[in-house]
């Protein structure tokens, strides 16, 4: 009896808990943040901490409060699913709140909060906060960090002596067709295999479970303005300044800009990596009058050590159109021992006083960059609202020329309209021409005069 009480006091804790990280949505300052959730496994317990109030945001000490007085001496297995993107509405829209579990995408996360002893649930974790929680681990445990995945995890033997920290890349928008729910879904059973094989190995530890920044961000309302209800809209991103590279005289000579720049070596989702989101190095870049290339060196990413990506561009003459074009010949990867070489020739190219822009640029799906050898390559690529020029800056500007889009005038379902309208009117000339070309009778007989008589040549 008193095992179950507790069980249904576990289960009762951890609707309580989803409860409150969603009644707060609407509750408090609207600044940038992320929630943070971390519990322990059976044989290990954190010490209880009292919950923050609603509406309360975590500053970056109170965190480190939090995590000294919840880790107390001793080694630690400690495994940290930091997710790209997270905010509380992702809970409110995906997690199954009002009543309709079978929608939830969180069903392992909740089933090994149910399942934890002990938890602790930051429903706002101050976003500038959240971005040091890894080198805070670091610290706290004294290890440097490693990357896993779970099938590098089932083939590790950890061992409760020692302390570990283990970290889990999980995506929001890998660049990819799915969506935002099936993304969350995909994370929420690699958490379930995860703990399914430290379950596995019997060894206590504690997750955490976080984002590296809010998937959504609120305008906060200042002091000047009128405080009542309104419409909540997401604030957008300021637009970053393009990637430029000058040449020998110090005048710009190639510019590129992309939402996102996602690479990925190998199958899977967790694979993905979003380049845009890291400042690059442009050593070996170089243009002049008919080839330019683009170098972009990374170093340190979350997946791998370093990825070098060359754009080559390269421009002539076409006596049939009269003008100048320049074609992206080539793009080279290069990373993780193997070099990839993509040909996007037959679809990136533009008038060489223009510039080239695509919504999609992809390796994978109606891809413009096709692989060079016949070997397919490791390496993917997979760039959104891509614009790229080469050639024909104009000195002291930061803007692009004229952008010759990828999407041309006559799409195919433009096309199929035509051709199913014409097909259409085609059948209704036809039909109009036969009707015209039936003849009625001109001659009738009448009843009370001489029968007609219709001579055979007529």
């Amino acid at each position: 009896m008193k095992m179950a009480g507790v069980e249904q006091s576990r289960k009762s804790s951890v609707m309580a808990l989803f409860a409150f990280l969603f009644s707060i949505f609407s509750i408090g300052s609207c600044s940038s943040q992320v929630p943070l959730l971390m519990w322990s496994s059976d044989g290990y317990s954190l010490t209880p901490l009292a919950s923050p109030s609603a509406g309360h945001i975590t500053s970056n000490s109170q965190w480190l409060s939090y995590l000294n007085s919840a880790m107390g001496p001793g080694p630690h297995n400690v495994i940290l699913f930091l997710q790209e993107k997270l905010s509380k509405d992702d809970f409110t829209m995906y997690g199954g709140v009002f009543g309709n579990k079978k929608d939830s995408v969180f069903p392992y996360l909740e089933s090994a909060l149910r399942a934890s002893p002990s938890q602790l649930v930051l429903p706002a974790l101050a976003w500038p906060g959240s971005s040091a929680i890894l080198a805070q681990l670091q610290e706290k445990l004294g290890v440097s960090p490693l990357l896993v995945d779970p099938d590098t995890l089932a083939h590790l033997h950890l061992n409760a002596s020692a302390s570990n920290l283990l970290i889990i890349n999980l995506p929001y928008s890998a660049g990819t067709s799915m969506s935002c729910k099936q993304v969350l879904k995909t994370n929420d059973e690699v958490i379930g295999k995860v703990l399914s094989i430290m379950k596995g190995q019997n060894v206590p530890y504690i997750s955490i479970y976080t984002g590296l920044k809010p998937s959504r961000v609120i305008a906060e309302v200042s002091a000047g303005q009128p405080k009542g209800r309104s419409l909540l809209q997401a604030v957008e991103d300021t637009v970053k300044a393009p990637l430029m590279f000058n040449d020998t005289e110090g005048r710009p000579c190639i510019m590129l800009w992309a939402q996102d720049l996602n690479v990925s070596f190998g199958t899977g989702l967790d694979k993905w990596v979003n380049l845009a989101n890291f400042t690059p190095t442009m050593d070996g870049s170089r243009c002049n009058s008919n080839t330019s290339q683009l170098v972009l060196n990374y170093e340190s990413l979350p997946l791998y050590t370093s990825v070098r990506l060359t754009f080559i561009m390269n421009q002539r003459r076409y006596p049939v159109s009269g003008r100048n074009w320049f074609t992206l010949n080539n793009v080279v990867v290069v990373g993780q021992g193997e070099t990839a070489t993509f040909n996007g020739s037959r679809g990136v190219y533009a008038p060489s006083e223009y510039s080239f822009h695509c919504q999609s640029v992809s390796s994978v799906r109606d891809a413009l960059l096709v692989p060079a050898t016949d070997e397919i390559p490791q390496w993917k690529l997979n760039f959104i609202d891509f614009q790229i020029q080469g050639f024909n800056i104009l000195n002291g500007t930061t803007d692009f020329s004229y952008a010759s889009d990828c999407a041309g005038f006559f799409t195919p379902a433009i096309w199929m309209g035509l051709i199913t309208s014409l097909i259409m009117l085609l059948i209704l000339t036809y039909g109009l021409h036969m009707i015209m070309q039936v003849h009625t009778m001109d001659r009738f007989d009448d009843p009370k005069g001489p029968s007609i008589s219709v001579p055979l040549s007529e």
